[in-house]
């Protein structure tokens, strides 16, 4: 018996580029919690507007409706070389996870003061991914905490050089 047809291919490596868009302003607002990679189903001209860099998450969130997931008030920017088919800005989009995912997350945010925010959007194998996080809101005092953190911490390296 030839066992050189059993042998298996080695996996390709998965080619993923930097952030396209990031929300800062979520961690700056949100404690974040569980995080996860979701595929997003995209229009005609919104992969060659997202790849220009026209994309943009900031006060974008997304929400569970009836066992999915969307990505409601991401601004995807008109691509300047479509027609008149160009895509609508902020539409609601839909966001592709696996069913246990979802049951997770929707488990996750029923308690008030959950949601589910945006972090970055990336290209990943020439599909644009979208990273979602499970968080809950920060009062002032978290906000002013983490800012003192961050001076105190710059203070530190400075005085070590």
């Amino acid at each position: 018996m030839c066992y050189n047809s059993h042998i298996m291919k080695a996996a390709k490596p998965t080619k993923t580029t930097g952030p396209v868009a990031q929300n800062k302003k979520a961690r700056y607002d949100y404690h974040l919690m569980d995080r996860f990679e979701a595929g997003i189903v995209l229009q005609g001209t919104e992969v060659k507007a997202i790849r220009a860099g026209r994309m943009n998450l900031t006060d974008s969130y997304a929400r569970v409706d009836e066992g999915e997931v969307f990505l409601m008030d991401a601004h995807i920017g008109p691509y300047e070389q479509g027609n008149r088919e160009n895509h609508e800005p902020k539409r609601k989009r839909k966001l592709l996870l696996n069913r246990r995912e979802i049951k997770r997350i929707d488990g996750r945010t029923r308690p008030t003061g959950m949601t589910i925010v945006p972090t970055k959007a990336y290209f990943s194998n020439g599909r644009v991914k979208v990273e979602i996080a499970v968080a809950r809101g920060k009062h002032d005092y978290d906000k002013r905490e983490d800012i003192q953190r961050e001076v105190d911490q710059r203070a530190i390296q400075s005085y070590m050089r």
